[in-house]
């Protein structure tokens, strides 16, 4: 990469659209967030990260037009818009990013944010976590939303680490 290897980067990860096509709050309050933290920041580069779901474009798509929407110029935003989960989409952000020495920073729910970091730090970024958005759901769900993290966390620690195995 050129110039932009010294750019921070936030990886901003999905969240599902709604079926008008338009962003769930869950993915609107991600967006707001990143361009919050990212106006601390020094010309960063954002990568919306999710590709299709059930409903409407892909979420990369959406979360680009937000970011716009938002006051960020395009060519500060690279849509990664072919991942259909977490997994996937801290693999071809870091693909996008090889050979990147500089800080990433990933932005998504506060519950989500340890499985995002892990993930993007065993495909070889060095990451860290952006300050979560306020969270979006009441006292019961955060707790789902919690009890699914926990349950995916070491999977995708696994899948992660037996990929790295293998490409060596």
């Amino acid at each position: 990469m050129s110039e932009a290897d010294s750019r921070p980067v936030l990886v901003i990860f999905g969240a599902a659209i709604r079926p008008d096509g338009g962003p769930s709050l869950t993915l609107r309050r991600r967006v707001m967030a990143a361009v919050e933290f990212g106006a601390t920041l020094d010309s960063p580069l954002y990568i919306p990260t999710g590709g299709q779901g059930r409903h409407g474009p892909p979420e990369a798509e959406v979360m680009a037009r937000l970011l716009q929407d938002l006051g960020v110029p395009g060519p500060a935003i690279r849509q990664e818009a072919t991942a259909r989960d977490t997994l996937e989409s801290a693999r071809a952000c870091a693909a996008m990013l090889k050979g990147r020495t500089g800080l990433v920073w990933a932005v998504s729910s506060g519950y989500h944010l340890p499985r995002c970091v892990m993930l993007l730090r065993a495909f070889g970024l060095q990451a860290r976590a952006a300050p979560p958005p306020e969270a979006a759901h009441g006292f019961r769900e955060r707790w789902w939303w919690r009890g699914r993290e926990a349950l995916a966390l070491p999977y995708d620690a696994v899948l992660a680490g037996w990929e790295r195995l293998r490409r060596h």
